[in-house]
């Protein structure tokens, strides 16, 4: 009998005592838990554009949508080959590259060689702004 007069006078100064840290963050979770669906917003953004492995990830590069530095991957494209394709975009087609006023035939070659490698998509808002200067600095 005495045990359970103690057991309940421990039990109810607990009640009334400041609760732990622990307690605190486990009941504000629980809070959260149930209110966040109710909060969330759908973001309408699209993150699976499917041009992305062209943008510098993959062995080809979309002339229209890359930026001037994923042409470093390319000897001899960048910086001023890589340069005039991103200035005189967006294209049609990659041959379309060739039609770029003041191109030399050194600079057409280098192109043809790479040729290959190089794909036309639609230009992409979102990528499109930065192909000269994606704010990156040295």
């Amino acid at each position: 009998m005495q045990r359970f007069v103690l057991l309940s006078l421990v039990c109810g100064a607990a009640a009334f005592s400041a609760p732990t840290r622990r307690e605190f963050f486990q009941k504000t979770a629980a809070a959260l838990t149930v209110a966040a669906p109710v909060a969330v917003e759908v973001a309408n953004a699209d993150v699976d554009y499917a041009g992305v492995p062209y943008l510098g990830g993959s062995a080809k590069v979309d002339i229209n949508n890359a930026n001037v530095r994923v042409y470093a991957k390319l000897p001899g494209m960048y910086p001023t080959v890589a340069g005039k394709i991103t200035t005189n975009g967006p294209y049609k087609a990659v041959s379309d590259v060739y039609n770029i006023k003041g191109l030399s035939s050194k600079e057409k070659d280098i192109i043809k060689k790479y040729e290959s490698r190089l794909v036309a998509l639609d230009p992409s808002p979102m990528y499109v702004i930065d192909r000269i200067n994606n704010g990156l600095y040295r």
